[in-house]
């Protein structure tokens, strides 16, 4: 049966397209395999530099090394060579110096002698008198052979096996390395890292995370420690982040190879509190706030709506006075000037009094005390606003940090 010319051109239609979007399917496969080929030689072609230059520094240590060992053991030969043979430079200058006073008395021995008896008995007594003053039968004793050092070197020839079995076993090559950034979350103002394991066999000790913007060519240690999850603070809104992790073996001292570097950004703004307000002194990055002595009061909003249902925020009291009934820390939908404390409509709060909320549910609490966090965790339920201002009223010294996430005050998590 054949088709009518407008089914044929539709069907043509629907083909082209398909074609084309199994084109782009094929273009976008075949740009992700050059990357993992580039990938492959570029790691290939740093693996050779680092194996080079590794065992280049290396041998110039090792011969630094053995030259160092071969100029004590040389100093040790001319300190032991100094010590002992002065004793018998000494000895041999006083026995020259008894071969110089005797050959002195033969020679003048012989003399008087040869003048005979009569005119020569004067040169007789002298000589006898003079010999006589010479203890011509005490000789200095001279050390045998076997109580004088004799130095030799001991070299030990096994070393150069030892050297040997741990140069044959020094450096691995790895295919992959044994973890992995699994996951980027992101966060008002920071940035989750999640990485995990790839290689069973790997006994993890420590991890070692580190990250660095785009534009840099240089990666900071952010943390290290034995937890897989990490929240980067500081992050700069929209702006592209490259993180990367390695681990140490369980025993061992170096780390292992790097992860493959993550990109990742965060589009959501860093929580802070409203600057200018009397009542109240912020930290330079607007995140910490402390009450100071001001006659104002009231109460401090954050500078945007920037807590969403869905979230968790956590405040972390940090100091803390004398309480007051007005004292509270909260979210609310939106910013009512002239209050003086967060007990009101359309909010929720912790006071020292109990949780206010609009649906009328109590929970009495402790005063706040130093160190004391509070979690705040909303569905996007009915009868909930959708967006929040988060608030405090500390009436006397209360301080708000974050903890865990990428503020000091208050976080997401």
């Amino acid at each position: 049966m054949e088709l009518e010319p407008e089914q044929l051109l539709q069907e043509a239609r629907e083909n082209v397209e398909a074609a084309q979007s199994y084109r782009r399917e094929l273009g976008q496969r075949l740009q992700g395999l050059r990357e993992a080929q580039r990938q492959i030689k570029e790691s290939a072609s740093q693996t050779r530099d680092v194996l080079k230059q590794h065992f280049n520094d290396l041998k110039g240590t090792l011969g630094k090394l053995l030259d160092e060992r071969l100029v004590t053991l040389l100093q040790e030969v001319d300190t032991i060579e100094q010590e002992t043979i002065k004793p018998l430079d000494d000895c041999q200058k006083l026995i020259e110096h008894g071969v110089h006073t005797a050959e002195d008395l033969v020679q003048e021995g012989e003399i008087a002698i040869l003048g005979g008896v009569g005119e020569q008995n004067e040169k007789l007594w002298n000589f006898t008198k003079k010999a006589s003053h010479i203890q011509l039968d005490s000789l200095p004793e001279v050390p045998l052979l076997v109580d004088v050092p004799c130095l030799s070197a001991q070299l030990d020839d096994s070393i150069l096996n030892i050297v040997k079995d741990h140069i044959f076993k020094h450096g691995t090559v790895a295919s992959r390395p044994p973890v992995q950034i699994e996951e980027l979350i992101e966060k008002p103002g920071g940035i989750i890292v999640r990485w995990c394991k790839v290689d069973d066999d790997f006994i993890a000790q420590d991890y070692r995370l580190q990250f660095r913007k785009c534009t840099s060519n240089h990666f900071e240690d952010v943390y290290v420690g034995s937890e897989t999850e990490f929240i980067v603070l500081h992050i700069d809104p929209n702006v592209d982040y490259q993180f990367r992790v390695c681990a140490r073996g369980d025993g061992r001292q170096e780390w292992s190879p790097w992860s493959v570097p993550q990109m990742g950004h965060s589009t959501l703004v860093p929580h802070e509190w409203t600057a200018g307000f009397e009542g109240y002194s912020l930290s330079s990055r607007r995140n910490i706030a402390l009450r100071n002595d001001s006659e104002s009061s009231g109460v401090l909003y954050s500078s945007a709506p920037t807590y969403f249902c869905g979230q968790t925020l956590t405040f972390r009291v940090e100091t803390v006075g004398q309480p007051d009934r007005r004292d509270s820390i909260g979210v609310c939908a939106e910013k009512q000037n002239g209050y003086d404390s967060l007990q009101r409509d359309q909010a929720v709060c912790i006071s020292t009094n109990a949780i206010q909320d609009p649906f009328h549910l109590h929970c009495l609490l402790p005063f706040l005390v130093d160190g004391e966090v509070n979690k705040y965790h909303y569905g996007n339920t009915d009868g909930c606003v959708h967006y929040c201002t988060f608030a405090a009223v500390p009436l006397l010294h209360l301080q708000i940090q974050e903890i865990q996430t990428c503020l000091l005050l208050f976080v997401l998590v």
